[in-house]
């Protein structure tokens, strides 16, 4: 079993996909919420791990 600390620090959409076991297309939704906390790199999109583990547990609950 995988814990938070076996992902990289910094997440893509790949790798948001992954967790949130969803298709890369839905990431790429999910990141575009004004309530995530994308970093934006350029043209790339990406996560700090921390930040997206937090992120999930505030959207206990709620309906995306």
């Amino acid at each position: 079993m995988q814990t938070i600390k076996d992902f990289p620090i910094t997440l893509t959409a790949t790798d948001v996909s992954k967790i949130l076991g969803c298709s890369k297309r839905i990431a790429y939704e999910v990141m575009e919420r004004k309530d995530f906390p994308l970093i934006r790199v350029g043209r790339l999109k990406r996560v700090n791990r921390d930040a997206f583990f937090k992120w999930m547990e505030s959207q206990q609950g709620e309906v995306m």
